[in-house]
């Protein structure tokens, strides 16, 4: 099989596939790239990501290359290409229309064509007519999570296949390559296959949005997020998972998709106030964020933050992953640099951020250094395991504002620091 674009999804589905025993050649145009990668050189943090590229590499399944014309003879090409959000909130398919105007003179006729990108609804059932009866076109998209990407592909939830009716068979031909991993397919068109993806992403945006409102309300009635939290995790018709309160929700899929999503409904004439909202309390997250780091540190929620040296604990938009893409704990730190605020950060995935507003430092104790307060911005596990009483001799005020609820109040207290998380009360206490 083929595959175009060694990106997140692309180099992720090449190096599984591969895994799973197929032949495998991913094209780039990235051509330094394509040469890094034939020498096992991964730029992409991604748990055993590394390894199964070695592996293919080792075995002589998996090749990288920069000629699109080594896809001549393959049965199935998978389109891996970015698809960021434009300006005005649609997905930019700029890309993706290039390469598959190529597709035509390229594959061989009954070469299935399969899109992994998260595209447009309605982008199937226009390729399939664009490419025609010679290459069928089957909608696959992709759920996986950065930080457990490789995991995700080789344990599915589902493996979703959006075809039209004339291209059953081309979908069940691409289910044959998921065989290994004994997950449930689910057949479909390609508008439910790509709205499926949209609407799932979105979905986990609203309980971000949702738990981060309830947050708020907690601290004005005098509840625990936490016990919140929990209690409606409780319900096996919501579940635990995305009921944490934080600075909001980023990376490289949930902005981009949600304003898709928003722009599909608005395309239809169809009201999504809610998803707008959750974009909007989002945006107004951040900024909520912004306002309790000033109180914590100066007593007043719009309290001037000139000069004062701010101690950072993760930059990137979650842990297990250095992506900053839209990352809600980057926009923080902007403002607070915006503010006049000194900020020294540490994050066990990122080495550096541009624009250099951050100085970003490779040990988590030169982060305390002489700070007014240290807040937790991405929840790395590690962060709880560190040394709070080597930190709070470190700086001058020893203040944390746990933006992420990551730590223990009791722990960090009794190191003597002053704790403040989002929609909790320090002061209270459940039996």
């Amino acid at each position: 099989m083929g595959v175009i674009g060694a990106g997140y999804v692309g180099l992720t589905s090449a190096a599984c596939f591969t895994h799973l025993g197929h032949q495998v050649v991913c094209v780039d145009n990235d051509l330094s790239k394509v040469d890094e990668l034939n020498r096992g050189e991964v730029a992409i943090a991604e748990p055993g990501l590394t390894e199964l590229v070695r592996d293919g590499l080792g075995c002589g399944r998996l090749r990288f290359t920069g000629a699109p014309q080594e896809l001549s003879d393959v049965d199935f090409v998978l389109l891996c290409l970015p698809t960021p959000k434009g300006e005005n909130g649609d997905a930019d398919v700029r890309m993706l229309n290039e390469v598959v105007a190529t597709l035509p003179g390229l594959l061989t006729p009954g070469c299935v064509v399969v899109t992994k990108s998260t595209v447009p609804v309605g982008t199937g059932t226009r390729l399939a007519e664009t490419l025609g009866p010679d290459l069928p076109v089957v909608s696959n998209p992709e759920f996986l999570r950065e930080g457990h990407a490789v995991e995700d592909f080789l344990n599915p939830d589902r493996v979703v296949l959006g075809s039209l009716p004339g291209n059953r068979a081309a979908a069940e031909r691409v289910a044959t390559l998921y065989g290994e991993t004994n997950a449930p397919v689910w057949f479909t068109d390609p508008a439910s296959a790509e709205l499926a993806k949209y609407a799932s992403n979105a979905f986990l945006a609203l309980k971000v949005s949702y738990v981060n409102v309830l947050a708020e309300l907690c601290e004005h009635y005098g509840a625990d997020i936490r016990d919140v939290g929990r209690l409606m995790g409780l319900d096996s018709r919501i579940g635990p998972a995305f009921l944490v309160p934080g600075p909001g929700w980023g990376g490289s899929c949930l902005p981009k998709d949600t304003a898709a999503l928003l722009r599909t409904a608005e395309h239809a004439g169809v009201d999504f106030d809610i998803l707008r909202d959750a974009m909007k309390a989002n945006a107004r997250q951040r900024a909520a964020v912004v306002r309790k780091i000033r109180l914590a540190i100066t007593g007043v929620s719009d309290g001037s933050l000139s000069g004062i040296r701010i101690g950072l604990l993760g930059l990137a938009f979650k842990a297990g992953t250095g992506d900053l893409r839209d990352s809600p704990a980057l926009a923080v730190a902007r403002e607070l640099a915006r503010s006049g605020a000194v900020l020294t950060a540490y994050d066990p995935g990122v080495e550096a951020v541009e624009p250099d507003t951050v100085q970003v430092v490779d040990d988590p104790y030169l982060v305390a250094k002489d700070a007014a307060a240290l807040v937790v911005l991405t929840e790395w596990p590690e962060f709880r395991e560190l040394d709070w009483d080597r930190l709070a001799a470190a700086t001058e005020r020893a203040v944390v504002v746990d933006a992420r609820n990551l730590l223990d109040p009791a722990t960090v207290g009794e190191a003597g620091f002053v704790h403040t998380g989002l929609g909790t009360d320090p002061n209270r206490r459940t039996g």
